[in-house]
């Protein structure tokens, strides 16, 4: 995949709900992923960015007080002014393990000063992985088109 952005997280007191066992809330998570996502989107294309949806997010599993949140970003697909960029949120235990929480994909289009949509450059899938995330993004990415 192109090149990961990373980032980390403590989950504070003022990231949760509020159950008897205090859980990451949602929408913090959803804001996390925006940011590291629009991070990824910008380092690759070298300009800014803006977020044209959430493709897809799903949570596996909750994050907890005190739970250190890892979070890495790669760019999946590029079309002409787009990209597709996926976010995964995997909860860090203290013995170093981790556990995948979260994954979202989002699609992101590069603007000028303008906010005019500029082109980005062209993502080439090299390894297997990376050629099964693009596979699967074009089908997204055809789903977005024929619901949209």
């Amino acid at each position: 995949m192109s090149e990961k952005t990373t980032t980390v997280q403590i989950v504070m007191p003022q990231h949760c709900n509020g159950y008897a066992i205090p859980r990451l809330f949602g929408g913090q998570i959803m804001a996390w992923i925006d940011v590291i996502g629009a991070v990824a989107a910008r380092r690759y294309t070298h300009a800014a960015v803006t977020t044209v949806c959430i493709d897809n997010l799903t949570f596996l599993k909750p994050a907890h007080l005190n739970d250190t949140v890892v979070q890495e970003a790669c760019v999946t697909w590029t079309g002409r002014t787009s990209l597709e960029v996926r976010v995964d949120s995997l909860v860090e235990r203290l013995d170093g393990s981790r556990e995948l929480i979260n994954r979202a994909y989002l699609v992101f289009v590069a603007i000028d000063e303008n906010e005019k949509p500029i082109p980005v450059p062209p993502f080439v899938p090299e390894t297997l992985e990376e050629k099964k995330e693009y596979a699967a993004a074009e089908i997204r990415r055809k789903n977005r088109l024929n619901n949209g």
